[in-house]
């Protein structure tokens, strides 16, 4: 989602290379320590960006894009971008040569990854050094990247709309992430009908009104839990009857518990 956002600087991190690919398809990962960024970078080829934990933060062009656990961010080659994250967090890196990103979105967006493209990328964060150069690793990261050419993208992990209506209630969501209106409430609003407010969801965002708020509450459920509020009061403030509720929107999303995420 696109925001004013101050980027850590504690620790730079700097990449492996910037001038040239060692391999057609290069693959690392890296553990960030607490307020650690990347300098502002522009390379000729694309980049997957991939969060195993914590949140990942990637600035590319205007857009500001949030990646928690399992949620990736392509990274379109010639965009000048810069990561970072507020709390430790450990991610990979899939560097693709420019010729093999056909099948890749031409701009930079978040990827919904699929439980395939998921267990290659824990796979090859378990294989164990010095593997890099072996042709099995080769054959696999190029299978990755014809199964990350059919993720579905998603724009962003919070993503916008140019329809008046749609974003008249998306802002009003984005300025109180809490309120419960219901779908018909809204599309009323706007003098739309509940069909037709489902409808623009899907086609402009990708999803459900009702996924869409969940994401929206979980971004503005991060800063909350990281000051040590406590889940339940988080929950109340953003609109949750109950902090269970808010629980299972945070596992379904992330795989883990509100606590033991921000732990």
């Amino acid at each position: 989602m696109q925001r004013g956002i101050q980027v850590p600087t504690a620790h730079v991190r700097q990449p492996p290379f910037t001038d040239q690919l060692p391999a057609p398809v290069f693959f690392r990962t890296e553990r960030m320590p607490a307020h650690a960024t990347y300098p502002v970078l522009r390379h000729a080829w694309g980049e997957f960006v991939y969060s195993y934990s914590g949140v990942t933060e990637v600035k590319a062009g205007n857009a500001h894009f949030i990646a928690p656990p399992h949620l990736g961010l392509w990274i379109a080659p010639e965009v000048e971008h810069t990561g970072f994250n507020h709390h430790e967090a450990v991610h990979c890196s899939v560097y693709i040569r420019r010729d093999l990103c056909h099948g890749m979105p031409d701009v930079s967006c978040a990827v919904m990854v699929t439980p395939l493209v998921r267990s290659i990328l824990e796979h090859l964060r378990d294989l164990p050094d010095g593997t890099s150069n072996e042709p099995g690793r080769a054959r696999l990261l190029r299978v990755l990247v014809d199964q990350l050419s059919v993720c579905r993208a998603t724009g962003s992990f919070v993503p916008h709309s140019v329809n008046p209506e749609l974003n008249t209630i998306l802002q009003l969501l984005r300025d109180d992430p809490a309120d419960n209106r219901t779908i018909i409430e809204l599309a009323a609003m706007v003098n739309l009908t509940e069909r037709t407010l489902m409808r623009r969801c899907q086609t402009e965002l990708g999803m459900s009104l009702t996924e869409w708020r969940q994401r929206l509450r979980f971004v503005a459920a991060l800063p909350m839990l990281r000051d040590g509020r406590s889940v339940e009061s988080v929950a109340f403030d953003l609109g949750y009857a109950s902090s269970s509720a808010f629980i299972a929107m945070f596992r379904r999303l992330t795989g883990s518990s509100p606590k033991r995420f921000v732990a």
